[in-house]
């Protein structure tokens, strides 16, 4: 649907967070009005319903994906089905009636629970500030191919993790700096690169506000069924300790993760 300019400058002054839902219902706005293209109008009328009737707007929960389905280059696997089940899992979780049930007074925005997925370690969905963030992964390892050193792993490495050696068999990867986006492999014209593990990482209790910090990554690469078991006793762990509907992040800082040793690990 097409936008006006100053539609369009408006929606973008709206909290990243919540922009492409409330993009969505401008755009309901303007259906319902007959309309094929969004005015400012519709931005207004959108925005006052939005403040005066906010705690209907907050679903609970929210679950952010990046742009990797609609064709990514970098993209490590396709998360697609990942998201989509995490949505069903929110949804049976009612975390919108868990909420009422902690938070003295309306529900806002700011109270939902977010998971965040990225395809790559671009990471455009900002999954190091959700409460849960998920970010796929590749761990490149060794075949028995030789390697006929002709750089293409260490040109295509941005972290400078590929090392060669003249006249070695294989290259040697720096574990520490690589941060498993598996391009190298995809780059590898010999095979003698290729994929040991994929998955994901898990990032936990990321937040902004007053009080902003990254998300606490678990070590390993984990499979998609092992990422829904995460989630699961993440969720547990929120219901038994949410003290006001704060931030899980928040949560974390007090209680530790140790549940998540007991629970998952």
């Amino acid at each position: 649907m097409k936008w006006m300019d100053d539609a369009e400058q408006a929606m973008s002054r709206v909290p990243f967070f919540v922009r492409r839902r409330v993009r969505k219902r401008v755009e309901e706005e303007a259906t319902n009005s007959n309309s094929s293209v969004v005015t400012m109008e519709h931005v207004e009328r959108c925005h006052r319903r939005f403040l005066n009737d906010m705690e209907n707007e907050v679903k609970g929960y929210q679950v952010e994906a990046c742009f990797g389905t609609g064709g990514c280059p970098n993209k490590v696997v396709e998360s697609d089905g990942l998201t989509r089940t995490l949505e069903d899992q929110l949804q049976r979780a009612d975390i919108k009636g868990f909420l009422k049930t902690v938070v003295k007074g309306p529900l806002k925005m700011h109270h939902e629970f977010r998971i965040a997925l990225a395809d790559c370690p671009n990471a455009c969905s900002r999954p190091q500030i959700a409460d849960i963030g998920i970010i796929a992964a590749m761990r490149p390892g060794l075949s028995e191919e030789k390697c006929t050193q002709c750089r293409a792993c260490k040109d295509v490495c941005r972290e400078q993790a590929v090392f060669l050696t003249e006249g070695a068999e294989h290259p040697v990867i720096d574990y520490v700096k690589c941060v498993l986006c598996g391009q190298c492999v995809q780059a590898c014209p010999t095979s003698t690169l290729v994929t040991q593990q994929i998955g994901y990482r898990i990032q936990l209790g990321g937040k902004l506000g007053r009080h902003p910090q990254l998300g606490r990554e678990i070590p390993g690469i984990y499979s998609e069924p092992q990422v829904i078991g995460i989630v699961e006793a993440c969720l547990g762990h929120l219901k038994q300790n949410s003290r006001k509907g704060e931030r899980f992040g928040e949560i974390l800082n007090r209680t530790g993760l140790q549940f998540f040793n007991n629970e998952v690990g």
